[in-house]
């Protein structure tokens, strides 16, 4: 299996010993050995299939990345890390995707109109099984733990995945944004259940 290593911060190394990943189209900044950058063209209701679709507004351009040697991979500057999986399935929004193994089965759940409304896509990505996925999150990934009878309260805009036996509803709250001096629109919440992790970003989305 490829192995995905974080150089710094904001930049992912990944060594490739005659093996692909898939990675965000145009992410690649330098490689060494023999590497092929292809188009990825998936269908059916994987990640790309449901992501592309016209009415969500959520397309995503994604690439393989196959052969022998290493690829370094950043995206805009970001904050990058890696979560191993072990037969789990992670939730991510599809915007903090950056590169996964293709070991891994990729699907969508319907995030609701109110994930749109709050700062989420109308689609959360899924990604399953065992292997590593990298993501982008601004100003560094934290990870949080969640207990059964202690909810845990996250502000969409910091939000970038779960893993777990986790329940998530999106939670209305007028007074908390008026308390930060954000006190135009809907003011949402996501309420976490359960018992796994939850994964932020230190920095809101702009």
């Amino acid at each position: 299996m490829s192995t995905f290593r974080i150089n710094s911060d904001r930049l992912l190394e990944v060594s490739l010993e005659n093996e692909k990943i898939l990675a965000l189209a145009g992410s690649m900044v330098a490689y060494v050995g023999n590497m092929k950058f292809e188009k990825a063209i998936l269908g059916g209701e994987g990640l790309f299939g449901a992501l592309k679709r016209k009415v969500s507004g959520e397309g995503m351009s994604v690439m393989t990345i196959t052969g022998t040697g290493t690829v370094y991979c950043a995206h805009e500057a970001n904050e990058i890390a890696v979560i191993p999986l072990e037969k789990e399935k992670l939730f991510v929004e599809s915007s903090g995707l950056l590169a996964y193994d293709t070991s891994l089965k990729t699907n969508t759940t319907f995030a609701g109109l109110k994930g749109a409304t709050s700062g989420q896509g109308l689609f959360t990505t899924t990604v399953e099984g065992t292997g590593s996925v990298a993501v982008l999150a601004k100003g560094g990934l934290i990870m949080l733990e969640v207990a059964p009878g202690t909810p845990l309260f996250v502000d969409p805009q910091a939000f970038v995945g779960h893993k777990g036996n986790i329940q998530q509803e999106f939670v209305f709250d007028v007074n908390w944004r008026t308390m930060v001096g954000q006190s135009s629109g809907e003011s949402y919440q996501l309420k976490f259940n359960g018992q796994g992790v939850v994964y932020i970003q230190a920095a809101e989305r702009s």
